[in-house]
């Protein structure tokens, strides 16, 4: 044990004991006569009582005498594992240094053994890859650029690095920290993850590492072309065939290659359209891993903690009309509290498959996303138990939500992955749609195939109806312009359209199908404070502190997870919205639809400014309400509006608003009541002055004095440190402050008048 006695002392005992004489005094010095260091006998006695001394005296003197057991072995020859194998006076060693050397030995051994088991199967995998290859691959103009390059190889770059080294190297360099590094990180900063130099070094110089670098590069260069490629609008390789000679020169020599093989096969009269099968990829979404996070009572930090495996119970949900909500009076009192439950899959989820730069193996499961399972999985079982070997066509459903909360990455990965441990004789296939991408996942044959853009998927799920296959879709619209076509689901199939509040995207598809409405609410600030601490799992101390800083974003642009995980996806967010607010303009309120339950297209003026929030109408199906989407938009918007409406009309806009809680948002918004000179007259009669002494002598109020000069426009006055300069401060303006602390008053306005009026 290296470390210093002052160290310690400073680390565990907030310095008490600390001399200027001891700074190079070693724990393993001090443990063999303390009171030779600390001579303060009340001090060291205090110090000795304490379990940190306990514990940290039996690390020492345990690693001392692993350092003699070591020694001794040295003396005798043993200095390898191969030697202590066979060493006969293995019960002279002392027992910690046995069972640790035992332990190691049998470690290898295991590991040897996992080293021939996956080279045989790499042998398999590499015999079953040659035989394919020589099978005739088909190409076709509308294949993507991404397709022609990898064929649906799996990537190398997204290797884990320790399964790397422990493949490769037998080993060395392996370290439970990166058990979660991919090898495109490990070669950026290879010294990052293996800290000791000799051991990095050797690793550097074997063939293994050498060709592991040069394919990560490779697919990286290759990687960045398709991105460049996509950006220039040439994302297929009819896109290649016209690109200009100036753009094919840009991309790396691999690139052009493949693309140009790719090409030149595309252009054979024999060529067909044909599926690429996804190596892996099924394996990796069916056998993700659980984990969930509980709320722990009077826990330190976040008041969360992060356990391995499936809850002991999920969150427990009563039927309401069609569809269902989650029942609070059934959770078990005094046993932890479920928030989050996460699915990581090695290769990710569909929806990150497209590999435009998001990497996300975890998917978060809240209470709503599972409300969504839950509707669904009624549904089948519905239909397998009550109208087996009928012709019923089961229930269609949409989910509507915000844009940017986790839809398609959290509800549409969940409901595959679900749907993929379904019973397989009952429902033997499930097609994933998003935008123009599709997958058709066999659960049979335990395989995912990807469909290129000119693929009708129509077509392909009609082949399998005709059969008497049966099955479920997940049709994510993803994008505008894919709205699902009125032939789907086909005869047998189920169907889920997952969409944002656009009626564009689904409104003819469901006027056609009767389907039932699944509303799904943002996720609570409680469930997002999970997710962070989900993130940071290894490192529980940075865990608090990334939270504050994912809170803060929130608490601007609304509890939207696509952009308040990163910092420069935040920015540009907060400051695409505040200029929407900025450039509102008379005509945008005639189409304003916060209160509502109108939905809005893509690009209107709402779009960035509401969130959805589920109500239930008269025969309590879901409605999709627009409510704000966040504090602080919600200044800057009605701020906006109330410069813009007509007083009336403003007034009643804010009434409408409904919130999680309607008496914070009129206590945060009713004040622009006083925009209204209706308002302000009524409630004259009823202002009282507030005197600084008793008895003071009264006050006249300005506005009983001049009643006609009631605020005309609202300003928001922002915090301190945001003021660049100073501002002129003006007349019959209603300034809101943005600070929770400001002193007395949560508005103020000035009224030009006799400085002895109030």
């Amino acid at each position: 044990m290296d470390m210093k006695l002052n160290d310690f002392l400073a680390m565990e005992f907030d310095g008490r004991g600390i001399l200027r004489a001891n700074r190079n005094v070693l724990l393993r010095d001090f443990f063999k006569d303390p009171t030779s260091h600390i001579r303060d006998a009340g001090v060291l006695n205090e110090i000795r009582a304490t379990g940190a001394y306990a514990r940290m005296e039996g690390t020492v003197r345990d690693e001392t005498g692993l350092e003699e057991a070591v020694r001794r072995l040295h003396h005798e020859g043993v200095v390898s594992l191969e030697q202590w194998r066979d060493h006969e006076g293995k019960d002279t060693v002392a027992p910690l240094a046995k069972g640790k050397l035992n332990a190691a030995f049998t470690e290898v051994l295991r590991k040897e053994k996992a080293r021939r088991e996956e080279e045989e199967r790499a042998r398999r995998e590499e015999e079953e890859r040659a035989r394919r290859d020589q099978q005739q691959i088909n190409f076709n103009l509308s294949l993507s650029n991404e397709d022609a390059i990898f064929q649906g190889r799996a990537r190398f770059y997204k290797k884990k690095m320790n399964d790397f080294l422990t493949l490769e190297l037998d080993g060395r360099g392996v370290a439970d920290t990166n058990r979660r590094v991919l090898l495109k990180e490990f070669f950026k900063e290879p010294a990052r993850y293996i800290h000791d130099a000799g051991v990095l070094n050797e690793i550097k110089k074997t063939d293994a590492y050498l060709r592991a670098e040069r394919a990560v590069r490779e697919e990286m260069d290759m990687e960045k072309d398709i991105k460049e490629l996509e950006y220039n609008h040439l994302s297929t390789l009819r896109g290649w065939s016209i690109a200009s000679a100036e753009i094919k020169a840009s991309v790396h020599d691999i690139t052009k290659s493949f693309l140009d093989a790719a090409l030149e096969e595309a252009k054979k009269p024999t060529t067909t359209i044909a599926p690429i099968e996804m190596e892996g990829l099924y394996e990796s979404v069916y056998n993700a891993s659980w984990h969930h996070v509980v709320e722990v009572p009077g826990g330190e930090g976040t008041g969360m903690e992060v356990r391995e495996g499936k809850p002991p119970q999920s969150w427990t949900y009563k039927a309401v009309s069609r569809t269902l909500e989650k029942d609070d009076g059934v959770e078990q009192s005094g046993a932890p509290r479920l928030r989050l439950m996460v699915l990581t899959s090695d290769d990710e989820w569909p929806y990150t498959w497209k590999n435009d730069g998001r990497n996300i193996s975890d998917c978060y499961v809240d209470c709503e996303v599972e409300r969504v399972w839950q509707t669904v999985k009624g549904n089948l079982t519905g239909l397998f138990s009550a109208y087996e070997g009928t012709d019923y066509i089961p229930k269609q459903h949409v989910l509507i939500g915000t844009p940017g909360i986790g839809k398609s990455m959290g509800a549409g990965s969940y409901l595959l992955y679900q749907l993929l441990h379904y019973d397989a004789e009952k429902l033997p296939m499930v097609a994933y749609v998003i935008a123009d991408r599709k997958f058709l996942f066999d659960k049979t044959a335990k395989t995912v195939k990807k469909y290129g853009e000119a693929s009708s998927i129509v077509d392909i799920l009609d082949e399998f109806s005709d059969r008497g296959v049966e099955g479920y879709i997940i049709y994510d619209v993803a994008k505008p312009g894919h709205e699902p076509p009125d032939s789907l689901p086909c005869k047998g199939w189920g169907m889920i359209v997952v969409t944002s509040p656009n009626e564009g995207n689904f409104i003819e598809w469901e006027k056609q199908k009767g389907s039932v409405r699944i509303v799904m609410n943002c996720p609570a600030k409680e469930d997002v404070k999970a997710m962070c601490v989900c993130m940071n799992r290894n490192e529980p101390t940075v865990q608090a502190g990334y939270w504050k800083k994912v809170e803060d974003r929130m608490d601007k642009v609304g509890p939207l997870l696509r952009y308040i995980f990163d910092w420069g996806t935040y920015k540009d967010r907060i400051d695409s919205c505040e200029s929407t607010v900025n450039k509102m303009v008379l005509p945008d309120t005639n189409y304003y639809f916060l209160g509502t339950d109108k939905m809005c297209e893509g690009n209107h003026v709402s779009h960035k400014l509401v969130k959805v929030v589920r109500v239930r109408g008269e025969d309590d199906s879901e409605m999709p309400y627009n409510a704000l989407v966040s504090s602080h938009l919600a200044e800057l918007t009605l701020c906006k509006l109330a410069e813009l409406m007509a007083p009336n009309d403003f007034i009643l806009l804010v009434l409408a608003i409904k919130d999680d809680l309607i008496s914070k948002a009129l206590e945060d918004h009713s004040l622009f009541a006083f925009l209204s000179e209706a308002f302000v007259n009524a409630i004259i009669t009823k202002f009282r002055e507030l005197k600084l002494e008793k008895g003071a002598p009264p006050h006249r109020c300005a506005l009983r004095v001049h009643p006609h000069e009631c605020p005309l426009k609202p300003c928001i006055l922002p915090l301190m440190e945001k003021f660049k300069k100073k501002i002129n401060i003006e007349y019959r303006v209603l300034y809101k402050p943005v600070a929770q602390n400001f002193p007395l008053v949560d508005a103020f306005f000035f009224v030009k008048s006799n400085p002895m009026t109030l």
